[in-house]
């Protein structure tokens, strides 16, 4: 399955048709509709049928609205996906995953289900949060080649709960150690299965600045979209995540100086030296740019 390309990931809880046709109308790339940590138990059937009765009623914008499923060590994940199979959501996230044996556990179900209800077979993307136990913390890299997976994503919240921890910050607001580590275990797995990686939420949607600098930090280190928790920051990771005027330039001119001289390894250029690496990344630039 093809690696998907989507900068904002927002979500919209399940149980709320106002908040999902917002976020279904604004510009966020994919919509997560949220049938887990946004539903209350005793509202979970009734969201199921409100999260199948909406994508039933929104055909034009079916590619982009995925469905955050229940995990798969409770006991509501089939029946989420028996509500919503039949509606054909675009994608499906699976969260609090245990390692890979999880996302091949899923894969069997939704074949299941896209057989039942004329989907063809294996046609529906998986985005898996990949660091909310600490199990998982430990197969971060097991996920080349696993079915259906398009992009991973990562979470400090229940990873801070799966540990016992009383916090997953430091005094400074920063992340503590551990779930720097999650994030960069989450980049590396997501470059060894050759799918994007996807910076988790910011909590504080109203300190758009912050957020600002965060999606910029992880884009520059690798990563290829963020999670949003609220239509407010969309714009922004938007933003962050296409490469600007100045960027394409340049990466055009890496490009076209390498072509000019073909064979070489490494050039002269800015009063420096770059080689293939240089090369490789301006290529990858142009390719998210669409040049």
């Amino acid at each position: 399955m093809t690696p998907i390309a989507a900068r904002s990931w927002l979500f919209a809880p399940g149980d709320s048709a106002r908040k999902m046709a917002k976020a279904a109308d604004g510009p966020a790339d994919i919509v997560l509709i949220d049938l887990e940590d946004a539903v209350t138990p005793e509202n979970k059937p009734l969201a199921r049928q409100m999260v199948h009765d909406f994508l039933k009623a929104t055909p034009q914008h079916r590619a982009r609205l995925w469905v955050r499923i229940n995990p798969l060590d409770g006991p509501h994940t089939l029946s989420d996906l028996a509500a919503i199979m039949p509606a054909h959501p675009g994608g499906i996230m699976l969260p609090k995953v245990y390692g890979r044996a999880d996302v091949e556990t899923l894969d069997h179900y939704l074949s299941a289900f896209e057989a039942a209800h004329g989907i063809a077979l294996g046609s529906t993307p998986v985005i898996v949060l990949i660091t909310e136990t600490a199990e998982a913390m430990f197969h971060t890299g097991n996920y080349k080649g696993a079915p259906r997976v398009v992009a991973l994503t990562w979470g400090a919240e229940d990873l801070a709960d799966s540990i016992g921890a009383a916090s997953n910050r430091n005094p400074d607001g920063s992340y503590a150690f551990t779930y720097e580590l999650a994030r960069s275990l989450t980049l590396l797995g997501a470059a060894t299965a050759k799918v994007p990686a996807i910076e988790t939420i910011q909590a504080d949607f109203r300190d758009l600045d912050a957020l600002k600098v965060r999606a910029e930090m992880v884009r520059r280190n690798g990563y290829r979209g963020m999670l949003a928790i609220h239509p407010a920051q969309v714009d922004v990771i938007n933003a962050a995540f296409t490469p600007s005027a100045e960027e394409i330039a340049a990466a055009q001119t890496i490009v076209d100086l390498f072509a000019a001289n073909p064979g070489v390894g490494a050039i002269a250029h800015n009063g420096g030296m770059v080689d293939r690496p240089y090369l490789a990344r301006a290529e990858t630039l142009l390719r998210q740019a669409g040049v």
